[in-house]
């Protein structure tokens, strides 16, 4: 067991072992590593996931329907909805499906997104935030703020606040956040958490993702693990359609070492149906086990609790934002 651990912690320090495929599947024969959702075993509970059009957000979709649990699939794009509730549909035959369209980048659409849950579920068991998108060009939301920030910080942080009392009622309900191992090269940031001038798409994902693993342990702090469990997650380097958009050089470059989006879409479904998950709230995770929040000095200086603080009311300030 000690020398698992070991082989575990160094594959995480040297970056490729652990991002790659090979984290995986190495870690997979480490030690005890049941499947991620056994059939049935979410039967009678409800599962949001944000993103579930493509990629690891449709495959922790589809694996949460195969344990049992009714899912709603939200996402941006109606047609694209359809198409993704018919392919976990096809693969999970007699599946409960229900789909929201909502920007999570559009504070107005994130309110009506959580008028719709409040009104159809009385108990929300999981909650995952998957959506997010890396944009080359800066955008605004329709409320003025820099997409990546209103989508990833602002709109997740707002939706969890409203479905809150559900989420409660499971005793424990489950929150799970998606963030990325590109958080590690970003020093907390507050003021300057939306780039201007200097924007650079790469940077303010990453800038954005800190703020998530933030706001993940905040929030943990904040409320009882008998009522809701608070989880964020990296899933490794994982060919998806936002890596082949967004990060066509980097693609090409690691290319067969690249996770497929089931072996990243792990840890989100483990977290949100294994009874081993039911504890550790405020942790980070990859393939599943808790992995640190830092390994710069620079980034771990910014992360005072004086700047967590100020993320917190700036957050808080950003959902009141109106048209």
């Amino acid at each position: 067991r000690a020398s698992s651990s070991a082989i575990d912690k160094a594959m995480d320090a040297l970056v490729v072992p652990g991002f790659t495929r090979l984290g995986p599947a190495l870690r997979s024969r480490l030690g005890h590593w049941p499947s991620a959702a056994a059939p049935g075993s979410m039967a009678g509970r409800t599962a949001v996931v944000t993103g579930a059009t493509s990629g690891i957000g449709l495959v922790v979709a589809r694996d949460l329907a195969a344990a049992g649990a009714a899912v709603w699939l939200v996402g941006r794009d109606a047609g694209r909805l359809v198409s993704a509730a018919e392919t976990v549909s096809r693969d999970v035959p007699g599946s409960i499906l229900r789909t929201a369209v909502a920007d999570m980048a559009d504070l107005d659409a994130v309110r009506a997104l959580a008028d719709l849950l409040l009104a159809e579920v009385p108990v929300l068991d999981v909650l995952v935030h998957n959506a997010g998108a890396l944009s080359a060009e800066k955008r605004l939301s329709p409320q003025g703020l820099e997409e990546t920030v209103a989508a990833q910080v602002v709109g997740p942080h707002l939706l969890t606040s409203l479905l809150l009392p559900r989420l409660a009622a499971a005793h424990p309900g489950r929150v799970v956040t998606v963030s990325s191992g590109g958080m590690y090269a970003s020093p907390l940031r507050v003021t300057d958490i939306e780039m201007g001038a200097d924007y650079g798409g790469s940077e303010q994902y990453a800038r954005a993702k800190r703020a998530q693993v933030v706001l993940n342990e905040m929030w943990a702090q904040r409320t009882d693990p008998n009522d809701v469990v608070f989880h964020a997650m990296h899933p490794g380097w994982a060919d998806t359609p936002g890596v082949r958009t967004s990060l066509p050089a980097f693609r090409r470059v690691v290319g067969p070492l690249l996770r497929s989006a089931a072996e990243g879409a792990d840890t989100i479904v483990w977290l949100a149906a294994s009874p081993e998950a039911a504890s550790g709230s405020g942790g980070f995770w990859c393939d599943r086990a808790i992995r640190p929040t830092h390994r710069l000095s620079r980034t771990r200086r910014s992360d005072t609790p004086a700047r967590r603080e100020e993320l917190w009311s700036w957050v808080e300030d950003a959902t009141q934002r109106m048209r």
